[in-house]
């Protein structure tokens, strides 16, 4: 039986509008869903060609390489629609219709071939001190569902890559990848996934759950908290 504790953030009912979402304003109105963001005056540059680089590893022998398969499992959670409901549930896991951001990580993770509860609960319990946001008592009910928790796994077993993003850097933009982890520290702690899909200046698009829903749109950049922390699970090679 699933217990629900409701945490302040309620519960929408569904996904069915793009807009609405109570966030703060998203800049010049520019990051809305479906648009680009308004482009500067000036000579229009070409769309961008950033090398893919995947990590060569296929853990559910599906033929898709694990960082493909996290962007494959972000885009199911947008096709699920679940609404955005910030509560505990008995058992760790909530109902196929409602998530937050940290929901849209372990379900592409599942997909992926790994489950993130389990390898999240045994490193509390074996590294406890670790985990600062557990304060000492782990309960698998909610770790593996909050952000600071899902630093703290990452930090130990995913690549730290850069945070620093620049437009038009070829340089720069390779080390974004689709499937990477992007998180977004105060005020507002956020945790998404990069998409493959990038703009025509190269910033990938960004999969992740704000409200009311699951979307994969041009965040990136959009959040109103800064890029904190950026990881690669497995890991990469050229």
């Amino acid at each position: 039986m699933t217990v629900v504790f409701f945490l302040g953030s309620g519960i929408f009912a569904g996904c069915v509008s793009q807009t609405g979402n109570g966030l703060l304003p998203q800049g010049n109105g520019g990051n809305d869903p479906g648009r680009r963001p308004a482009q500067n005056d000036g000579p229009v540059r070409e769309q961008m060609d950033i090398k893919r680089m995947l990590s060569g590893i296929d853990t559910d022998n599906d033929g898709l390489d694990d960082l493909e398969d996290i962007v494959a499992g972000g885009r199911a959670e947008v096709e699920r629609g679940p609404g955005y409901a910030s509560a505990y549930y008995s058992g760790g896991y909530p109902p196929d219709d409602e998530g937050v951001c940290t929901d849209v990580i372990w379900r592409a993770f599942r997909d992926t071939g790994y489950n993130l509860k389990e390898m999240v609960d045994e490193d509390i319990q074996k590294n406890i001190r670790a985990y600062p946001r557990v304060e000492g008592r782990p309960d698998p009910n909610i770790d593996f569902r909050r952000v600071p928790n899902l630093v703290s796994f990452f930090e130990r077993y995913a690549q730290s890559l850069t945070t620093e993003i620049r437009p038009y850097d070829r340089e720069n933009l390779i080390q974004w990848q689709g499937g990477d982890i992007v998180v977004y520290g105060p005020p507002l702690w956020h945790i998404g996934i990069i998409s493959d899909a990038r703009r025509e200046d190269g910033i990938p698009l960004l999969i992740h759950n704000g409200g009311p829903c699951p979307r994969e749109n041009d965040m990136l950049l959009g959040w109103p908290s800064p890029i904190k922390y950026h990881f690669r699970f497995p890991g990469s090679k050229n």
